[in-house]
């Protein structure tokens, strides 16, 4: 029987949820060959049921990818959709909003890049950052970031019902594995442009992160858009879950091409 890799990582939906509950690194593969091998298989399924949507032209689906720095955002999108054309899949990053996207609602920079139908759209960073970010920093009030959390909810719920599936990953490091990355970007001339000395700044406040992470999930796994929880101390065993989780997802959608009622009969084509 095919694991069920979506209930295994997903979170309890409610403050029951405790985030030093959940492992950064798991033996489930036994080795990174064989997560590997799982990456290869379930990319290869991927790639059809992908254009199937994109034929279906009905459904899409957002990823959502949320994790501290050096969590492994890029390496997993690779993961995914490494056997997938760049047809319908598209890959959204947020930086620091501009002037124009601050004269807006916080929410207005996301919902212009959600996918559409037909479409896959991985979100690299997302609008947690308005409830991280900010709220580590004091960027908003604590009374902005409460109701944050039920605009949130509710703007999935949206989503949700006018046809987007929600996928939402925390890409969960622990603080060692990400001084080893940072480390590496500084040592390894080829990853030396991602580093940036502002990342240092969050890893010192890195309790107060992974509390604003617990709260995060605690207030926004809900049925229509859960968490999962994703051990990314190993990088093939995050990107192995991952791209298993979107498999069983797009075989649960089971997207159809259609049919426009054109029979070979019906034409002569000389």
């Amino acid at each position: 029987m095919t694991p069920d890799y979506a209930s295994q990582f997903r979170a309890h939906i409610g403050k029951e949820f405790k985030l030093a509950a959940c492992p950064t690194r798991v033996d489930i593969f036994g080795n990174k060959k064989a997560a590997k091998a799982v990456i290869k298989e379930s990319a290869r399924a991927i790639a059809p049921l992908a254009h199937r949507l994109y034929g279906e032209a009905n459904r899409s689906v957002l990823i959502v990818l949320q994790g501290m720095d050096t969590s492994g955002k890029d390496g997993t999108t690779a993961a995914i959709f490494h056997r997938t054309p760049p047809l319908n899949v598209n890959v959204a990053s947020f930086k620091a909003p501009s002037k124009v996207e601050l004269s807006h609602d916080y929410l207005w920079r996301i919902h212009d890049v959600c996918p559409r139908k037909g479409q896959m759209t991985v979100f690299n960073r997302s609008h947690y950052e308005d409830v991280l970010v900010v709220k580590v920093r004091g960027f908003a009030s604590a009374d902005k970031i409460e109701q944050r959390y039920e605009q949130i909810n509710n703007f999935e719920k949206h989503l949700s019902e006018n046809g987007t599936t929600v996928l939402k990953f925390m890409l969960h490091i622990s603080k060692e594995t990400q001084g080893v990355r940072l480390q590496e970007r500084l040592d390894i001339p080829r990853k030396r442009w991602k580093f940036n000395p502002g990342d240092l700044d969050d890893r010192k406040l890195w309790p107060d992160f992974m509390q604003a992470y617990e709260t995060m999930v605690q207030r926004t796994s809900t049925e229509h858009a859960p968490w999962h929880i994703i051990p990314s101390d190993s990088r093939s065993t995050r990107g192995a879950i991952i791209t298993a989780i979107v498999k069983e997802t797009l075989e649960a959608m089971n997207p159809q091409y259609p049919d426009p009622g054109y029979r070979p009969a019906d034409f002569d084509i000389a």
